[in-house]
């Protein structure tokens, strides 16, 4: 790989989602927007087509090394929005979360079964195992949710850390996990060696892990930040912490990284300096990694061996995608006494598919599904990616328009959330004068 041409890549990404996002801001929309729309304009997916030059056309091993950035950067997106959940609020909202993202599984995986079923021969076609698990996995990537766009774009409105932010950030987690659950079992009835029930156990035993660590080193960081209090070191090693909770639960219970980063987050809330530290991690986060995350977004779109068979089923399937999310989140939000105007909110909230909906495509192709049939799900899932990018910020800033947003920082970082979460004053930033904050270390 030629490292000098990863520098053009990034130089590429960083102007074209900057400007792009100005412009965004400018039109009264989230920068997300133009961050997704600036990857599709600098990459290969428009202008390959023609056979025309594109600003960026990654190699294999450039492609991968910005897939390693961009997933660095979801992670850090994840491990900020734990950092700015309210706990007490979680707790509240727990059995809701818990029920909207089972409602935001089922509506899903329902339309998309049924909208697979003719492309695969019809109803009489399920006689046969494997088409029939081929139609429940289009149903399996319509359930996967990926709350980094969503994320953003709420922290972006000052809505993170209120109840319909909150409630959304932990249906979409929840969600994940029910959706890669469901998945190695459907991978686990196509492949006899895999044990569904290993993944489910792995799963418990991941989150009954972070709580009992969790505990430790939220007694460790409060030591810290007693004896330490506002100095660099206190983010560095919360930026350790969200590695070694995201390659943990990547690597050792086989659980979405994503996952392990937001409850790393989750164990570092509530601490007298965790406003200072989701300072530092959004520095490097909006610098550099999320910005790359987007684009690549669009970056990663291909439109090769598309024909109209295809065209109408990847029709079918993001109208599922949106419409199963919005009916399924959306309607068990209202059943469990949310407003109609906040239960709209989070279902549209729950539409954004993204690095997870395409990890779950991979693997279940690489399960040995979709093996020898006509219909291939690599593209409609792009698809849906990018729509789904691009409608989900749109809604939400239509939805939340007439809401109160809480203030930002020069840089786009949120300057402070309505209430402390808890009893602990966040550590100053600067002193009372407007100067800067003592020297760190």
């Amino acid at each position: 790989m030629d490292i000098t041409k990863i520098f053009w890549d990034l130089a590429v990404i960083l102007l074209s989602t900057k400007l792009l996002g100005m412009l965004m801001r400018k039109l009264g929309l989230p920068q997300v927007v133009g961050a997704v729309i600036a990857g599709l304009l600098v990459g290969p997916a428009i202008w390959g087509q023609f056979g025309w030059w594109s600003p960026i056309a990654p190699t294999e091993a450039e492609g991968q090394f910005l897939d390693g950035i961009a997933e660095i950067g979801v992670v850090l997106i994840l491990f900020s929005a734990g950092l700015e959940t309210d706990v007490g609020e979680l707790k509240r909202s727990g059995l809701t979360a818990t029920l909207i993202a089972c409602g935001g599984v089922i509506a899903p995986m329902g339309l998309g079964f049924l909208i697979a079923v003719p492309f695969l021969g019809g109803f009489s076609a399920l006689s046969d195992s494997a088409i029939l698990l081929d139609a429940v996995f289009v149903g399996v990537i319509l359930a996967a949710t990926s709350v980094g766009i969503t994320v953003e774009t709420l922290k972006e409105m000052g809505k993170l850390g209120g109840r319909v932010g909150t409630t959304i950030l932990s249906a979409a987690i929840i969600d994940d996990v029910i959706g890669i659950v469901v998945l190695s079992i459907v991978i686990g009835f196509k492949d006899p060696t895999a044990n569904p029930w290993i993944t489910i156990l792995m799963t418990v035993a991941f989150f009954a892990a972070a709580i009992v660590v969790g505990f430790f080193i939220k007694k460790l960081f409060k030591f810290l930040s007693a004896k330490y209090d506002h100095k660099r070191r206190i983010p560095i090693l919360g930026l350790v912490v969200c590695f070694v909770y995201a390659f943990t639960a990547e690597e050792l219970f086989g659980i979405a990284d994503i996952t392990g980063a937001y409850v790393a987050g989750i164990v570092l809330s509530s601490l007298r300096d965790t406003h200072y530290i989701d300072r530092k991690i959004d520095i490097n986060s909006y610098m550099i990694f999320s910005p790359v995350f987007f684009a690549n977004i669009g970056i990663g779109v291909s439109f090769d061996g598309f024909s109209p068979t295809l065209l109408l089923f990847a029709l079918c399937f993001v109208l599922a995608g949106i419409v199963g999310k919005i009916v399924g989140c959306g309607g068990v939000a209202k059943i469990c006494r949310h407003s109609w105007k906040e239960s709209v909110q989070i279902g549209c909230g729950m539409i954004a598919r993204g690095e997870v909906a395409l990890v779950v495509c991979n693997k279940g192709i690489a399960g040995g599904l979709f093996a020898g049939t006509a219909i291939d799900p690599v593209v409609p899932v792009i698809m849906l990616v990018i729509l789904s990018s691009l409608l989900c910020p749109i809604l939400l800033k239509f939805l939340f328009r007439n809401d109160r947003q809480l203030p930002l920082a020069p840089d786009g970082t949120l300057t402070s959330l309505p209430e402390a979460s808890s009893g602990e004053a966040p550590a100053p930033t600067s002193s009372e004068n407007g100067a800067p904050a003592p020297s760190e270390s």
